[in-house]
């Protein structure tokens, strides 16, 4: 077999790898809401319920993304807090320049609502009090641990921004 022929082989083989694996993966993030007005829907709730809002901010093309949303959801001790603490929401993010310009504002003006959080790469988690104020933005890769999370560092995460934790 030749190297070109080789590589060709190779990399067909991680091509497909790499799409089973973001195929397996259930989509979490709602391509079609207005990402605007899901924080606003979220903020009020978690107003109503004395907790804070987790925006995930990523997209279905993004396999870290998904990861952490089947980590988080596979697990009920990280569950459990989230549930007891934050309004927790996938917020869309769309870095493609093929978007339609109305849609790019969008984007823009939301990431500049969260901070600019685009800067850590994604999924990024931004922590919001309940009168919609970024209170922390978490870069993921800190949470991070060989093709996954490690659950003691998420549980960090979690644990020190919950709203007790911060009041404190």
């Amino acid at each position: 077999m030749t190297r070109g022929r080789f590589f060709v082989l190779w990399l067909a083989a991680m091509f497909s790898m790499m799409v089973s694996a973001q195929t397996a993966l259930k989509k979490v993030y709602n391509e079609e809401i207005n990402p605007m007005e899901q924080i606003d829907q979220a903020l009020s709730e978690a107003k109503a319920e004395g907790k804070y809002v987790i925006c995930q901010v990523g997209g279905n093309w993004c396999p870290w993304c998904l990861r952490f949303a089947d980590f988080i959801t596979n697990d009920n001790t990280i569950s459990e807090i989230i549930n007891d603490n934050f309004v927790y929401i996938h917020v869309n993010y769309d870095p493609r320049k093929s978007a339609s310009e109305e849609k790019q504002q969008l984007a823009s003006s939301m990431m500049k609502r969260l901070g600019n959080p685009a800067r850590f790469g994604f999924p990024v988690f931004v922590v919001l009090d309940d009168a919609g104020n970024v209170i922390h933005i978490q870069d993921s890769s800190f949470l991070e641990e060989g093709n996954g999370y490690n659950k003691e560092k998420v549980l960090r995460f979690f644990r020190n921004w919950t709203p007790e934790a911060v009041i404190k």
